[in-house]
Order: structure tokens, then sequence, then C-alpha cells
């Protein structure tokens, strides 16, 4: 049997046994890879568990890289045992994403409040966003200039065209980037290069090759798309998913239309490329085909290489065929990597380069003309094919001037020129350009971070925990976002190195080859990692303020007038970064708080609203209901975090007064001294369950009635009256589909050494 995916195997079970106990033989045909091992392992273990493989079932591993009829035979011929050394890699692999995810979370939840989780793979990708972001913060742009001039043929044989040129000498002196510093020292230069004659000094001819691309993997699926047709990441995976599934053709049934997109191998199977390397011949001749069939084995930075590259499954099902049968998005994507495959078994394209050198008669002022043009298209071919049409022209190689070549190319040295014009130019430089999925992801593969599958998943992640906003396509960090990534560096600086995530990957490749032992390795890790865990659990929530207002001061006070940090109420306290006592923001306040309650400014909420520090008493002062009959204990409306609710008794130090939520209620004006008092009966007990003899409960919540028992909860209906349930009517409901399990059973859980002992 074959399967590639596990995360059905629940499904998938009833049907395995009901085979395998009238099988002869059982094929595991998982991917190659460490996850596809102990998918198949875990296979095994499940119908071990049920008797289902008896004595006479033979239980054979296969492997293969790509999916054709050769390469399964092969397969097929040559089985092999399971190999536990993967499984064990795999099992490894997942201990450590737990323990440092699990890990590292709640400590976030108590010392960040608001920020949601970090991980291994995720930590390291919003690391690199964060540090850009720094260093364009510390970055200080300078002033500097250029010098262009357009030159005249002074000959007889005049031309009509002028040369154009960029002075690279002056005085002997070969200028950089800032050699040029302002205004003045350009125009110095104009008024010396006025005053010379000029002469060709120096030629130079070249053909450059450019090498066709290899095919695509899922980064660079991912980069292309994204310059080329503005799709993000988890987009692009979305339309693959769809042309890998495949559609109908005519009344044939469902076609794959490329192989698995999900992949870091370079490889092509020798039938597919065969077939391209003959459909090259034929559509654009024999000299375009490379001369042998081009195999690419490069690999990337830890990489599995478990399936071929992206490729269509029929290179001879044209984009133009599928035109009316694919959706705009999906032919595009196709064309895409139709297109590329075509080009990675062309011959190289060749460019025509000519360098002209431009001097006075000294010798010591000299400007350069470069001119260019297409000796032999080669693989560019395929970019120009009317198939291609959906790409432009993005693979032609940028500012060919066949007309500067041309002119370029008539000149010969010591041919007289005559300067037309001088023109001085201003520049800045730039800060480093912020990433945008692409970069994240080329920058990710280069690094060996994260898997193919994982470079969508990464970008949704940090989107959806408000660490990273996408504007005009590029990845902006949010603050929230530079606090987690500041925090990790501060307290988990090994686990924030981005080789952190590479190196383990080589460990784990360690443990594949068998050369490591997994425990030993969880073991290592953990004995290192809890270190840094022991140490951020006895940082205080005053310290981590501290931490992050002197890494990010020059953002938090920029917007201070004359960024004087003198409380403008008091004038005795020193505005500070402090954190909400709600837990859920963060503002700049005086550090005499609560004696001085003056706020110069709030950066965000959980739900990105203003937070306050005394919130609840000024966006809705608590509103005195009356008194209760029983206690005469003061009623009171508040409002907190989470929405309305009504408090029995006064707030006071060592007392916990009694609280009870208000759920769809519009006008919170019309809530009386009765309705509150009904509200705070609850929970109700109905009786104690037979089976355990613990109390069945009736509760209310700002999200209305339910049934508790332990860790089970069950909605009430709106078509019952909560008042009228009884007993019985409350345990149907927690036997019912909706009743849900909640927390975790009680017990002292297993320490994380278990995992290796």
């Amino acid at each position: 049997m074959m399967t590639s995916a596990w995360s059905g195997r629940c499904l998938l079970l009833p049907g395995l046994i009901s085979r395998a106990l009238r099988a002869e033989n059982l094929i595991l045909a998982s991917d190659p890879d460490r996850e596809g091992e102990a998918i198949a392992w875990h296979i095994t273990e499940m119908l071990q568990q049920q008797d289902a493989l008896n004595d006479n079932v033979t239980v054979a591993r296969v492997v293969f890289h790509e999916i054709t009829e050769s390469s399964i035979k092969n397969a097929l011929q040559a089985p092999r045992e399971i190999d536990i050394n993967l499984v064990n890699a795999y099992l490894a692999r997942r201990a450590l994403d737990y323990l440092i995810g699990f890990s590292i979370s709640p400590l976030l939840w108590r010392k960040l409040p608001g920020c949601q989780s970090a991980g291994r793979v995720q930590s390291a990708a919003l690391a690199l966003i964060c540090d850009r972001e720094t260093e364009i913060d510390q970055f200080h742009e300078q002033e500097y200039w250029t010098i262009g001039v357009e030159f005249q043929y002074a000959s007889s044989d005049s031309l009509k065209n002028s040369v154009t040129s960029q002075l690279t000498h002056v005085d002997s002196k070969k200028l950089n980037q800032l050699s040029i510093c302002c205004q003045a020292e350009a125009l110095a230069i104009e008024r010396q290069i006025s005053s010379s004659k000029y002469q060709v000094i120096g030629r130079k001819t070249s053909n450059v090759q450019r090498n066709p691309p290899m095919p695509y993997i899922t980064s660079t699926l991912q980069q292309d798309a994204a310059n080329k047709l503005n799709f993000t990441a988890a987009y692009t995976m979305k339309v693959a998913q769809k042309l890998y599934e495949g559609i109908k053709l005519s009344d044939e049934e469902a076609t794959g239309l490329i192989t698995y997109m999900r992949t870091d191998g370079l490889h092509v199977s020798n039938e597919a490329a065969e077939d391209v390397h003959s459909l090259v011949k034929e559509r654009y001749g024999e000299e375009f085909a490379s001369k042998n069939i081009r195999k690419y084995f490069r690999k990337v930075k830890n990489a599995q290489e478990a399936h071929e590259a992206i490729r269509p499954t029929n290179i001879r099902r044209l984009p133009s065929t599928l035109e009316g049968i694919l959706d705009d998005d999906s032919l595009k994507l196709y064309t895409l990597i139709w297109t590329r495959t075509m080009a990675c078994q062309m011959e190289p394209a060749t460019t025509n380069m000519i360098q002209v050198d431009i001097g006075n008669s000294e010798g010591n002022t000299i400007f350069r003309s470069v001119g260019s043009r297409v000796g032999f298209p080669g693989y560019q071919a395929v970019y120009e094919d009317k198939e291609a049409r959906v790409n432009g022209n993005d693979n032609k190689e940028e500012n060919v001037h066949e007309a500067a070549f041309e002119v370029l190319h008539k000149l010969k040295v010591k041919d007289l020129l005559s300067l037309v014009k001088v023109h001085p130019r201003q520049h800045y430089t730039k800060p480093p350009p912020r990433f945008s999925e692409a970069s994240l992801v080329k920058k990710l593969e280069e690094l060996g971070i994260g898997r193919p599958s994982t470079y969508a998943s990464i970008m949704k992640v940090l989107q959806d925990r408000n660490y990273v906003t996408m504007k005009n396509r590029v990845l902006h960090p949010e603050f929230r976002g530079r606090m987690v990534s500041a925090f990790l560096c501060h307290h988990f600086s090994e686990v924030a190195d981005y080789s952190f995530t590479a190196d383990m990957e080589n460990e784990l490749d360690n443990v594949s080859a068998g050369l490591t032992e997994w425990k030993g390795l969880l073991r290592d890790y953990w004995s290192r990692f809890s270190k840094y865990c022991d140490l951020a659990s006895d940082t205080n929530i005053r310290q981590v303020e501290k931490m992050l207002e002197e890494t990010f001061g020059h953002v938090l006070f920029a917007s201070l007038p004359n960024n004087c940090r003198v409380c403008p109420s008091c004038s005795e306290g020193t505005l500070k970064f402090k954190v909400s006592r709600f837990g859920a923001g963060y503002f700049i306040g005086c550090d005499q708080h609560p004696k001085c309650k003056y706020i110069a400014g709030t950066l965000f909420s959980e739900d990105d609203d203003a937070v306050d520090p005394d919130r609840p008493e000024k966006s809705f002062p608590p509103k005195l209901l009356g008194y209760s009959p029983e206690s005469n204990e003061k009623i009171y409306l508040k409002n907190g975090p989470y929405g309305y609710y009504v408090q029995l008794g006064d707030d006071r130090k060592g007392y916990s007064p009694k609280r009870a939520s208000i759920s769809e209620v519009k006008d919170v004006e019309s809530i009386t001294l009765e309705d509150a008092i009904e509200l705070l009966q609850y929970p109700i007990t109905l009786g104690n369950h037979a089976k355990d003899g613990y109390p069945v409960l009736l509760t209310h919540s700002k999200f209305g009635f339910s049934i508790r028992h332990r860790r089970t909860v069950a909605p009430v209906p709106k078509s019952l009256n909560p008042k009228k349930i009884t007993l019985e009517a409350a345990l149907k409901l927690l036997s019912s589909k909706k009743a849900k399990q909640f927390g975790r059973p009680k017990g002292k859980p297993k320490p994380v050494e278990a995992l290796w002992e």
C-alpha cells in the first residue's frame, strides 16, 4: 500500500486492518525522509497492536524519489526494513520542538502578556525580521554624488549618437561610492573636467555566459511567484496544491499537472529530462538544447531531497492547452513551472559586452562606458515564447542597450571625443531593505532553517500572532514582535541564534545516520535549555520592562518633546515603559504610579485598543446597583478587560469578591439589582453524578449557560429554560456530541527527563 500523509491515520486504520488480515504482503511506500519513515513505522506499530499482522504477512518498506514507472519498479525489487535511525531522528526533532515551544510560550504569557507563543523555527524567522529593523533604525544616510557625462564623436566620420560615460578616476585616484561627498566637490570636479580634451584610451570586448536556472524547489517557486506574480507564500502553495491534486481533462480521470510541490530536491527523473530535452529540440532547434541531459544535484543546506524538483508531469502539456480549463492564477503558476523546466535543459545565453575607457591627455581623469547585446539567446528563448507570456521579460538581460553597443563598437583607441555635457547627480545611501516573503524564504533556506512544508506556515503564524504585518508586500515587525525577539535574544541567546536551528538539523542528520544516539541528543539539549528557562522564570516583570526600555528607548520615547522624560503632570517622576496591571497592554507612564497616574502614550493591548492602567474605573465607573438581601454587601456593575460583570462586595487586599459575567446584554444601563442577584447565585449544584459522586453544576458565563461535570462542559441550548433543567436533563447534555473536555487531568505531570530514560 502507499501513503504520503499521516494526518489521516485514524481514518485509514479500519481499512488497513481489514486488508492486512487478508493480505500476504504489506508494502509501505511513504516518503523517504524522516517524517515518511515515521509514518511507515507508526502504521506497522498500530497494526501490530490490533493483531492485524499475522505471521504470514510480509512487511516491506520501499522508497523512491520520483513517481515514475521505472523508479517504482526498482524500489519494489529492493525492499528493506524500516530504518529505525530515521524514526529516532523524527522523534527527537518532534520532542525538541515540543520542549522548546511548550517551555518558552508560558514564560511569554507571564513576562510579556499579550505575546502568545514562540517556537524554534518561528523565533529564528522573527529574529531575522527584527534584526533587519534594528539595522534600519541605526542607519544614518550619507550624501554622495556621481558624475555622468556625454561625449560626441569628434572625427570627420561623425556619428549622430552621443556616448554616455561615468567618471571612475580623478587625479589618478579610483572613486568609490562615497568619494564625492558634497555638492561643492562635485562642482569643483565639473569645472576641472570641462577644460580638458578627451580620447579613447582603452577598449575591451568579452562574452558573458549566463547559465540556465535550476528547476524549481519549494523555496524558489515561492520566491519567483512572489516576484513575478505577486503571490504570497501561502497562496502559492494553495494554487500549487490544486495543480498537484489534478483536474479533469475532457472525459479522463483527474490528472495531476505538476509533481509534488513540497520538496528541496533538484533532481529530475531521467525520463522527464529526456522528454524536456526532446521538446526543446523540436520547438527551438538543436542549437538551443543542451549538449547532454543536465542533472542538478546541488544540495540546499540540511536538505533531505525526498522528492523530485517541481516540474510538469507531462512537459508536452503546453500552457496554452489549459486555457479555459484552469483559472487565471493556476494557469500563471503552471506556466511559470513549465517555462522553468524547459529552460533548465537549454544552452546558456551569451551576451557580448564592450567596455570603453575615455581619458584626458594626462591620463589622470578617466570615464567608462559599457554596452551589451545578446549574442545567443540560449535558454532565454523560452521566456520569449508565446507560451511564457505571463512571465513578461523578467528573465531577459537587464539594460541591454543595442544602440550604445553599436556606437561603442565603432570606437577605436586614440579616437578623439568632445565633451558635450556634464551631469552631476546627488544621491543618498539607503538602509538595507526590509524582508519580503520571497527574500525571507531565501534567507531561511540559506541558513538551513525550516523545511519546504514550513515556509508558508511560518509566515502565517508570524502574521496571525500580530508579530509581523505585511505592507506593500514587505514584512514590517510590530512592536509586539520586536519585544518577543528581544526577550528571546536576552534570555535564550542560544535558541535565538540563527545557527541553533541549522546545527540542530545537522545533529538530527547524525541521528539519521546512526552516528548519534537520539535520547542522548535530547538529554544534551534539555540540560542546556532548561538552564535558560530557570533563569528566565526568576526574572520579574520589572526587570523585563527595564531590558525592553534599554533596547527600544529610541523608539519608545521618540515622540516625547525634546526627548524629555520628566513627568509633565507631577514634575517629580520619570516616564518609564510599563506593563498594564491588567496584563494585556503596554504604556509609557510615570514611575510614581499610583500616586501619579499620568499616561504619555499607549502601545497596544490584547485587542489592540489603547490600554489604561486604570481602565475599568476610567472607561466605565463602577455603578452601585444596591445591597445583597442576605449579607448586606454592596453589589456593583463593572467593566473589565473581558467585558461587563456584576460583583458582590468591595475590592480589598486578601479578599476575592464573587463576580458573574453578563452575556448578550445590549443596554447595560438596563441591568437591575434583581438581575445581578440572580446571576450571582451561579453555579448551582443540580446533584451528584452516579458514577463518581462529583457534583453536576449549572454555570453561567459571558457565553451563556452550560452544564459542567469535572472536566466536561456542555452548552445549554437556547430552546431550554435554564431554571427548569433537571439532573437527568443535564446528564443527557453531558453525553451529547456538543459536550467538550477542557483543561488537563489533575495529577503530577511526568518529568521531562522521562523522555530519555
